[in-house]
């Protein structure tokens, strides 16, 4: 059982202990009294502890967690116990409405206004006072209805015996109708309880959304980088527990994981803010009008799971053109590689119409890996004088380093190299110099099939 659980049962049940104490007190004071007014408090006091007792287990069952029938917990059980304490604080305030008119108009009562009367309802107004407080601090925490509706009752009980206490102080005086007077003031406070009690549970039971709280819901998530729009925010309260949703826009060119990982910083702030709500947050793709027509392009591809390179666009005459390198399986049959192509072109024109004109030139993609080796010797000496060389009369290149020249049988030699160049240069201009000093060292070197650089920024050091 948690923590929270067990506060919740142990308050509800010195609730019932105090509650029947202070019937049968009131009870016996108010027979003996004839107190109209105090024969209401023993009857609003019963109706307490049978309230309590209802708490008591509707408290227990609603911790219990979500099931086959129950997807979102047991929460809302409470809420129905609330609703039956509300039916039973109704009807009691008629009854004493009802009898304290019958006295104003007919006949008075004798009260005997007895010290024990007296005695009961002080001790009541005290213990009223501590439970209401309690009550309320456990239900704060725990955020129970069923123990907020409680810390209601308790607290109604504290001014209608107050009123009760001032009534009979008055009869005893002379004041023949005061007691009749309490009695209606008791009515009343039951009735205000009742209603309070009662619009508050109907709230739950319909799903009335908390107060500012889709509002509060919608600021974290508009606030989240990342979010471009927000769409429907839905909460519902179910017992402690309060459960929602919202949808939030995001670039459909934002790659999966970082969609997630903006849904899950989004329900983390809004834990954080409201601990007890369970909000569930939904993503919706959308086109951002500073969308290029290469990331439009790009996304078709990754859609597709098709990997493209060197997309090249064009207006000839007012009509889009796209071209792209398109990679599938060196196994495929061209047939099938032929039929994945034309889907990607039907794919562009979808997204910018029937009159684009779309080129793909399809090229092997090796998903095997290959066996190798380092190389070594005359060869590789002649391959790495070559880089140093071409760099060096390029004049843009420089720090050629960690090299590596292997060999994989059947497709030739493979060298990969690392360099160095001008941070402030565009790529462009970049990768038209890594070209021609590839094609320098594939000419000192036909052997090889594949050259791979990876360019990094000259060091500040080096540029001083």
């Amino acid at each position: 059982m948690s923590e929270h659980a067990h506060a919740k049962e142990q308050a509800a049940f010195w609730s019932i202990v105090a509650s029947a104490a202070l019937t049968l007190g009131k009870l016996v004071a108010g027979l003996l009294s004839g107190s109209l007014a105090l024969l209401s408090e023993a009857g609003h006091s019963l109706l307490d502890t049978g309230a309590t007792i209802l708490t008591y287990f509707a408290v227990r069952a609603a911790d219990k967690p979500a099931d086959d029938e129950h997807h979102y917990g047991h929460g809302k059980i409470e809420a129905v116990a609330a609703l039956i304490e509300t039916g039973l604080l109704m009807v009691l305030a008629v009854g004493v409405l009802w009898e304290a008119g019958r006295r104003l108009l007919g006949e008075m009562a004798v009260v005997d206004a007895t010290w024990l009367a007296f005695a009961v309802l002080i001790v009541s107004i005290v213990v009223d006072y501590f439970r209401w407080r309690g009550l309320t601090k456990v239900a704060e925490e725990t955020r129970s209805h069923a123990l907020a509706a409680d810390a209601l009752h308790f607290s109604s009980d504290l001014v209608s015996s107050t009123l009760v206490l001032i009534g009979l102080a008055a009869t005893k005086f002379g004041f023949v109708q005061a007691d009749a007077f309490a009695a209606i003031g008791v009515a009343l406070f039951i009735a205000i309880a009742g209603y309070r009690l009662g619009r508050r549970t109907i709230d739950t039971l319909v799903d009335a959304a908390p107060v500012g709280l889709a509002d509060r819901i919608r600021e974290i998530a508009v606030s989240t980088p990342g979010v471009v729009g927000v769409g429907p925010v839905r909460v519902r309260p179910a017992g402690a527990q309060v459960f929602g949703e919202v949808a939030v826009d995001v670039s459909r060119t934002l790659p999966q994981d970082r969609v997630t990982a903006i849904k899950d910083r989004i329900a983390a702030a809004i834990s954080a803010v409201v601990p007890e709500a369970s909000v569930t947050v939904n993503s919706n793709p959308v086109a951002l009008d500073d969308e290029t027509i290469l990331e439009r392009v790009l996304l078709i591809a990754a859609k597709r799971r098709v990997p493209v390179h060197h997309v090249t666009v064009q207006e000839i005459g007012g009509r889009l053109s796209v071209s792209v390198d398109l990679e599938v399986d060196a196994r495929m049959s061209l047939g099938a590689a032929h039929t994945i192509a034309t889907r990607f072109e039907c794919a562009v024109r979808e997204e910018f119409g029937a009159d684009t004109e779309v080129d793909t030139h399809i090229e092997p993609l090796v998903v095997a890996s290959l066996a190798g080796h380092d190389v070594e010797g005359p060869l590789a000496e002649r391959i790495r004088t070559s880089l140093a060389t071409h760099a060096a009369r390029q004049g843009v290149i420089s720090d050629v380093h960690s090299i590596r020249i292997r060999e994989t049988p059947g497709h030739g030699l493979v060298v990969n190299y690392h360099c160095r160049v001008d941070p402030a240069l565009d790529v462009t201009t970049v990768h038209d110099h890594v070209d021609r000093l590839e094609q320098c060292v594939r000419a000192d070197a036909p052997a090889i099939t594949r050259i791979v650089s990876h360019t990094e920024p000259v060091r500040a050091a080096a540029r001083a």
